[in-house]
């Protein structure tokens, strides 16, 4: 098939690697204009961009998609099937209506589960054991397509958003090919979401990383496993930030304070919560490097009974 593919971040490399070697024919590959970053205010290449870039596939980045010359100018091209992964602009429908067949969307979760900005790291914030990836047929609304296939994979204990991420993005290209296959062979039937049990995954907001001790330790620690690498979480001490970045749960004491270390062991700082306690085994000081507890506590001595900061400070960044 002759394939017009559109994608920007991480995400979407899997999907873009499977098909530039696959026997489709890639037209051109759409990313979003290259954005000025940091202090230097550089240009960063997307990670699509820089795969087009070191193969030699046709790139465009219009501002743009909607673009009445834009859109026309992909007609030209007539693609079978555009595949937009993880782009980063909405559609209008008169792009949708570009391709012979569909514009067909990877998304990360197990669709109606999960429309939105951030499937992956909800599913972990809310204790989901089970994600996956969908394919379906893009339509004016958000997410809301009809579904041509589905592939599930379990979230483990030691998931992180990241983790989770890096194994739905592979999921997701074996799922558009085995989509296009079909496709092709006249064997897919889309089947419409049921929209009665579909559910919202909205963006990450810095303020979710803090930590309020008084939840549930496995309530805690899906908190720290869902944001990370970004936003992260954190807690306060003497008014100062400081990260948690690894961490368990273990059982609780009667005698345990929410947010008051219980034990400080060789494993962790045990940190009493709403129910059980958060064993927080990695961490990380405004302004200094990430370390294990046990390192941490060499340099920084948080003893049995110090009470993390119940109330956050506004953030003066």
């Amino acid at each position: 098939m002759n394939i017009i593919f559109m994608g920007t971040p991480e995400f979407a490399l899997p999907t873009l690697k499977a098909l530039h070697h696959s026997t489709h024919s890639i037209l051109a590959v759409i990313t979003q204009p290259d954005k000025p970053k940091g202090r230097g205010q550089k240009f960063l290449v997307s990670p699509i961009k820089q795969y087009a870039l070191d193969f030699d596939l046709p790139i465009r980045q219009p501002k743009t998609v909607n673009d009445p010359e834009f859109i026309e100018s992909l007609k030209q091209n007539r693609p079978d099937a555009i595949i937009v992964v993880a782009f980063g602009q909405i559609l209008n429908e008169t792009f949708l209506k570009i391709p012979k067949q569909f514009c067909i969307n990877l998304h990360s979760s197990l669709l109606p589960k999960y429309r939105g900005a951030a499937p992956i790291h909800r599913a972990i914030l809310n204790g989901d054991t089970k994600s996956g990836v969908t394919t379906m047929i893009m339509d004016k609304g958000m997410d809301t397509g009809d579904i041509l296939l589905m592939q599930e994979t379990p979230i483990h204990e030691t998931d992180t958003a990241q983790t989770l991420h890096d194994t739905l993005s592979e999921i997701g290209g074996a799922l558009v090919l085995e989509t296009l296959k079909r496709l092709e062979g006249n064997t897919l039937l889309p089947v419409p979401q049921d929209h009665s049990q579909a559910t919202h995954a909205g963006k990450l907001k810095k303020e979710e990383g803090l930590i309020h001790w008084e939840q549930f330790a496995t309530t805690l620690s899906n908190q720290v496993r869902g944001l990370t690498p970004w936003p992260g979480t954190y807690t306060l001490l003497n008014k100062k930030r400081l990260r948690i970045l690894k961490v368990q749960t273990g059982e609780g004491s009667p005698d345990d304070t929410p947010g008051q270390v219980a034990r400080v062991t060789d494993v962790g700082i045990e940190v009493g919560t709403g129910q059980g306690r958060l064993i927080i085994t990695e961490l990380q000081q405004e302004g200094k490097k990430s370390m294990s507890a046990k390192n941490f506590q060499t340099g920084y001595k948080i003893e049995r009974g110090t009470l993390f900061d119940p109330i956050p400070i506004p953030n003066q960044s």
